[in-house]
């Protein structure tokens, strides 16, 4: 292919005008970050610091955002949605904090822990996927795929008080929903039973549902739109699901069979 050819091929992109980039989405993502966490990225708390980011996140979504948005959002809109989120977050860490007795304190959960660095950008790309910004939402869901090994599609509904612990190789679907107070490890897949049908499949109920009080091991597997893991259920390592599993029920490698959990 030729210099002119080449040139050609990209005049023929119609949407490039149109999209933000990708570098803007994540400076974007960083200051609501600080923005939202404001108290443990900076020293001195107080109302002139919290006006001056404010002020900072506002400047920057009208120059750089604002005019490339599919729809019309509100500033004042957007940024109640993010600070509502604030509290959700919290359960989050309080969930990890007390899940991991590896854990030291709150600080580190917020600023180094990887499981808990995917879930706030998750929370963050679900308030961009439901304004139907989906490129805005996708990309800051894939740099957190890059950074923590963490795939959590922005359009999963996802309740309070979830843990990641290690995290690496989760993958939840687009169309998953999970309750409260859910506990995944690593290598955990939540996925769609079969994709043959391609993009017929979208707006499809693709992925199962975890029910509140459910923990499922490294490695699990489970599949289908219309699956659905009962409340206070246990997963065990490796096991591959494909049908619904009751609620109290413990699902053990040897054979998958299903037990009820004793005193639970």
């Amino acid at each position: 292919m030729n210099k002119i050819d080449f040139f050609t091929l990209l005049e023929k992109d119609k949407h490039k005008d149109n999209f933000l980039t990708y570098d803007k989405i994540l400076e974007f993502y960083n200051l609501i970050i600080k923005f939202l966490f404001f108290n443990y990225y900076y020293d001195e708390l107080n109302e002139d610091n919290y006006n001056y980011k404010l002020i900072e996140l506002q400047t920057f979504f009208n120059l750089n955002i604002l005019k490339k948005l599919k729809n019309k959002i509100n500033f004042e809109d957007l940024i109640q949605k993010i600070l509502d989120l604030r509290p959700i977050l919290d359960k989050d860490i309080d969930a990890i904090y007390q899940g991991d007795p590896a854990c030291n304190n709150k600080y580190e959960i917020v600023l180094i822990y990887p499981g808990f660095k995917a879930i706030e950008a998750y929370r963050i790309a679900h308030i961009f996927y439901n304004l139907k910004e989906y490129f805005i939402a996708r990309t800051i869901s894939e740099n957190a795929h890059t950074l923590t090994g963490i795939d959590i599609n922005p359009g999963a509904q996802i309740g309070h008080s979830f843990f990641i612990d290690h995290g690496t190789g989760i993958v939840i679907g687009e169309t998953t929903i999970i309750g409260n107070n859910v506990k995944l490890y690593q290598g955990v897949t939540l996925g769609a039973l079969s994709l043959k049908e391609g993009r017929d499949l979208k707006n499809t109920k693709r992925h199962p549902t975890i029910e509140d009080n459910v923990t499922i091991y490294s490695g699990a597997s489970i599949f289908g739109g219309q699956t659905i893991i009962g409340e206070n259920s246990i997963i065990g390592s490796n096991v591959f699901i494909t049908k619904s599993v009751p609620k109290n029920s413990l699902i053990k490698i040897k054979n998958c069979d299903i037990e009820k959990i004793i005193n639970n």
